[in-house]
């Protein structure tokens, strides 16, 4: 059983990854920290550096390899789902589970945060807006289960993923 969270910036996906994985006693793995360790740079730096179509194939290739282990929770970075083969190869070896947020919540969760490239810009509320326009369709194409992370806790959130897996398919050992 492998799950794989997709979502935008800012949605939870680390912090609910790790609680499933946790919960359900699987590796997590996020997938924009193994770009960093293969690359041996931050993504601000490959971004800089490479650019983000740089960057995009870095994050393909990361997907490509991570989605094919056994019995892993995957958090992805915001836009993995631009490419068609990260949503064929997640959609192919588990359960996409979309993490949907507003924009508000997004820029809560990333005031602060220096290391997403994307948002260093005088507007970062029209980025997530734009972003959230292009990528929303294709969060909604790639996923199994869509579940909304407002103004929730993330154990709670957790919670009802598991509850909407077993709903679909018994987990093994339940």
């Amino acid at each position: 059983m492998n799950i794989f969270l997709i979502g935008p910036m800012g949605a939870g996906k680390s912090t609910i990854g790790r609680l499933l994985s946790q919960e359900l006693k699987l590796e997590f793995l996020d997938s924009d920290r193994e770009i960093e360790n293969r690359a041996g740079a931050d993504i601000p730096w490959i971004f800089d550096v490479e650019g983000e179509e740089g960057f995009r194939d870095r994050e393909e290739s990361v997907i490509k390899d991570l989605a094919e282990k056994k019995s892993i929770v995957l958090s992805t970075g915001g836009g993995a789902v631009i490419r068609s083969a990260n949503r064929a190869c997640l959609q192919g070896n588990g359960t996409v589970v979309y993490l949907e947020t507003s924009v508000e919540q997004q820029l809560d969760r990333t005031a602060r945060d220096k290391n997403r490239p994307l948002l260093q810009t005088e507007n970062p509320r029209q980025v997530l807006e734009d972003l959230m326009a292009k990528r929303h369709p294709l969060y909604l194409e790639a996923a199994d289960i869509i579940i909304k992370t407002d103004k929730r806790h993330p154990k709670t959130v957790a919670s009802e993923i598991i509850k909407q897996m077993k709903a679909k398919s018994p987990l093994h050992g339940e």
